[in-house]
């Protein structure tokens, strides 16, 4: 029997509705057609995110491995195209996939030791940065969502989410982010970026100190990808200092490395307004110092 945790279920309710429900119903027959299909040995407890559930299997040579099924959609079908240019350079090694579904047998981590459990913050963040500048130092693949779209598309949806936001001083906090994408939108980059670089996306490995995992590439600018490290482990004092610490390890340009940090301070904007969630107050507090800067 395979175990779909209910915060999974919950969150696939929530964020994807019917087609979220039928995913999860769906789960356990679909998992037990690919541990036959690719001759699997479950082995430990099943684990989740909001998006997939993962389980430790053990392959026919005895390889230690995941199987990951996800909801198959825009985000998660460029996992496997990014995780087969990087090769386990960085980020977790992609052993098989399957194109229809989503499905892909991961190499195994150890999940018990994320680098959200590095008590010291400062290092914690100059890991993702490093982790950072050697990842999208790889241009892009074909086929994987570009960041001039992304950033086109939230500009068209700026105005009506603008008359949605009643309080007045986050509605021109949202419309200086928006003025800062289109500064930059026009050379938005073709690095193969991560997207989603936090503190838990980042586990240790035998063969590597640091990998990540859990990718929802584009193609774009890398100062899209930082602020993960900014918003997670949220610490108002550091802010500055996590930025100019990751600019600086990448080598990126201050000011359009500000534009897209607050172009992701525009999008997380967007969708809670859309969804009907109240506005981040830690993502509004670093929109305003980015903003001040």
């Amino acid at each position: 029997m395979i175990d779909v945790p209910e915060g999974l279920v919950a969150a696939q309710v929530k964020y994807n509705g019917e087609a979220g429900r039928a995913f999860v119903e769906g789960l356990p027959a679909l998992a037990a057609g690919f541990l036959r299909r690719w001759e699997l040995r479950p082995d430990g407890p099943s684990m989740h995110g909001w998006a997939a559930l993962v389980l430790p299997v053990v392959c026919r040579d005895g390889t230690r491995a995941v199987l990951k099924l996800q909801l198959l959609d825009a985000e998660t079908e460029g996992e496997p195209l990014a995780l087969r240019v990087w090769d386990g350079d960085g980020a977790v090694r992609l052993l098989d996939h399957d194109a229809a579904t989503g499905t892909m047998l991961l190499e195994r981590l150890d999940s018990g030791r994320m680098l959200s459990h590095v008590e010291d913050s400062r290092e914690a963040v100059l890991v993702i940065a490093r982790l950072l500048a050697h990842l999208t130092a790889t241009p892009a693949p074909p086929g994987v969502r570009r960041l001039g779209d992304i950033a086109k598309g939230m500009l068209e949806r700026t105005p009506e989410t603008l008359e949605r936001i009643p309080d007045p001083a986050d509605r021109r906090l949202v419309a200086d982010c928006a003025a800062a994408v289109r500064e930059v939108a026009d050379e938005p980059g073709d690095r193969l970026l991560h997207w989603d670089l936090h503190y838990e996306n980042v586990l240790a490995a035998d063969r590597a100190p640091w990998l990540a995992i859990d990718p929802k590439p584009l193609a774009g600018d890398p100062g899209f990808d930082l602020l993960p490290a900014l918003d997670n482990r949220y610490d108002p004092g550091e802010t500055r200092w996590r930025f100019d610490a990751m600019t600086e390890v990448l080598g990126l340009d201050r000011e359009r490395a500000r534009a897209w940090s607050l172009g992701r301070v525009l999008q997380n904007s967007l969708w809670n307004v859309e969804d009907g969630d109240p506005l981040e107050t830690a993502q509004m507090e670093i929109g305003r110092l980015l903003r001040s800067w």
